[in-house]
């Protein structure tokens, strides 16, 4: 199958503010030097922790795109992403979700409860598989989720899990900035080979 069109990259970050040594933020500068188009889904201003505010924000920069997009989502963006395609549609090429956070076991301190999450509509988290190919990047030693929970989810979503190693939550406070495969997964579901693996020879 020739794909001719490039996508759009939807960044969907997690809860965070803007963070420049983010690897999302470094694989944006990238793409965009490569010529691609990116946009990176805001904050919502108010409502931080509203799930409706968050899937929002995706709709709102969804209806600025012609054309097919790729989803690169980290943390929370995940679990956005997800909700968003439970009740959205667009032309989705596929998606990147990576080291979604396990919202209904209890998180360390100093992040939402499992009360919280559930009154701002986190969860019960979907399980139907998404309507669009998608990779799942799993770290061994997330303190978010454990590699056997988001396994599980990722069969939910019928996702190709994608085990990266011990990479913490892959984030600066993890002692992560690039995660340089990040652009070869991108690349490869803009192509249509969404298990990531070596391209058939054309």
């Amino acid at each position: 199958m020739t794909r001719t069109s490039k996508p759009t990259i939807v960044i969907v970050p997690g809860m965070r503010d803007h963070v420049e040594d983010h690897w999302q933020t470094i694989l944006a500068e990238q793409l965009r030097h490569a010529g691609r188009t990116v946009h990176i889904v805001p904050p919502p201003a108010r409502n931080r922790l509203s799930r409706d505010a968050h899937v929002a924000n995706v709709v709102e920069v969804m209806a600025q795109i012609t054309g097919p997009v790729v989803i690169v989502a980290h943390s929370a963006g995940v679990m956005t992403t997800v909700q968003w395609a439970q009740w959205h549609d667009a032309d989705v090429r596929g998606a990147l979700l990576a080291t979604p956070p396990d919202f209904e076991t209890p998180l360390p301190d100093g992040y939402p409860t499992p009360d919280e999450l559930a009154t701002y509509g986190w969860t019960p988290v979907p399980r139907k598989p998404l309507p669009f190919p998608s990779i799942v990047a799993v770290s061994s030693n997330d303190p978010l989720a454990s590699l056997d929970r988001v396994a599980e989810l990722a069969r939910g979503w019928e996702s190709r899990l994608v085990e990266l190693g011990p990479v913490g939550h892959l984030n600066p406070a993890s002692g992560h900035g690039p995660w340089f495969q990040a652009e070869e997964l991108v690349e490869a579901l803009a192509d249509g080979w969404c298990h990531a693996g070596p391209r058939p020879a054309s």
